[in-house]
């Protein structure tokens, strides 16, 4: 299986794509094609200890570089010879299986949807993290890729979701439920209400209806449905959350010899939960609904979360996830 790195992207690089590149060659044995400035991404091998291109790995020549001040929804037009563009073109000419890129979410987005295209009937592809609950995982859908939504494209995202639970978290049938502010059938504005409708509809989905964000962290559900806008805010909340947690955590178990010996039993538990909500350990975000496997990775992604991004798209190009959807869009078409 071959992944294309956009050795470019991302606040460090081209430094942790090219050694997550050499620690993911060397973990799973995927041969990987960066795609970047082929002297900068050399000087990086070189820094690694390797004096040639290691085998498995190729170079993919591009020039230019997308930045995150440029206008996302042209920037991939305007800068063909970016790393960015001759990677999603490559993934788009079947030359590699998964695209992963640390660099601007919107130019990605963009790119893959007008360069490797949606999967024939998906209205919008979304961005579905895995977000950590009490009792596992579970999976958001959307949470950024679509802030204005339709009651069709969160029927859509539904199935996505599911299909993506099901097929990559390996969970037999995924529980979906409609994030909303509260679980009576009236709760919500025009946009819960019609979806909550449509979503009562489909005996292919294990609907539960509406859910409210506190229950979905427990563990309520397993697919998280929402717009775009409120998929983000929630993410960035618990985001927020781990963070806030984790500094008054040190806070109180420096304070004394006493606490710092109690931390000190507890560390291992602590490290545990840290690296729950830790960027790096999860790798990156699907954009599910894209014909070809697209990963975004964080934008100040180091070495080891690309190295996990490569395990990711590998799971996902194996799963059959593409072909899934492919195969059961018309169901989730309001007009087919």
């Amino acid at each position: 299986m071959k992944i294309i790195i956009d050795a470019m992207g991302g606040d460090f690089a081209p430094e942790a794509p090219v050694r997550g590149a050499l620690l993911a060659r060397e973990k799973y044995g995927a041969d990987i094609i960066l795609t970047g400035r082929t002297a900068d991404i050399l000087r990086e091998l070189e820094k690694a200890g390797c004096k040639e291109v290691p085998q498995g790995i190729e170079i993919a020549n591009a020039e230019e570089v997308v930045e995150i001040c440029d206008d996302p929804a042209t920037a991939f037009k305007q800068k063909k010879d970016s790393s960015l563009t001759v990677g999603l073109n490559l993934l788009r000419d079947g030359q590699a299986d998964g695209f992963i890129s640390a660099g601007s979410t919107g130019a990605l987005l963009t790119g893959a949807t007008l360069i490797t295209k949606r999967v024939r009937g998906i209205r919008r592809a979304a961005m579905a993290p895995v977000m950590p609950t009490t009792t596992g995982r579970c999976v958001l859908i959307d949470c950024g890729a679509n802030a204005e939504c339709t009651p069709e494209y969160l029927l859509q995202f539904a199935y996505l979701g599911s299909f993506y639970a099901r097929h990559v978290l390996g969970i037999e049938n995924p529980r979906v439920g409609l994030l909303n502010i509260g679980v009576e059938a009236e709760k919500g504005t025009d946009l819960q209400r019609q979806t909550r409708a449509l979503l009562l509809e489909q005996p292919k989905l294990n609907f539960i209806g509406n859910i409210e964000a506190k229950e979905a962290i427990k563990g309520g559900c397993d697919v998280l449905v929402t717009d775009g806008f409120s998929g983000n805010v929630m993410l960035k909340t618990i985001e927020g959350i781990g963070s806030y947690a984790g500094s008054c955590l040190k806070g109180i178990f420096k304070k004394n010899l006493l606490t710092k010996l109690a931390g000190a039993m507890v560390l291992p538990g602590l490290n545990a939960f840290k690296a729950q909500l830790d960027p790096n350990k999860v790798g990156g975000t699907a954009f599910i609904g894209i014909s070809k496997p697209v990963i975004k990775a964080h934008g100040s992604s180091n070495d080891e979360a690309i190295e996990n991004a490569i395990g990711q798209a590998r799971e996902v190009a194996a799963s059959g996830l593409v072909d899934e959807i492919a195969a059961h869009v018309d169901e989730m078409t309001l007009n087919a």
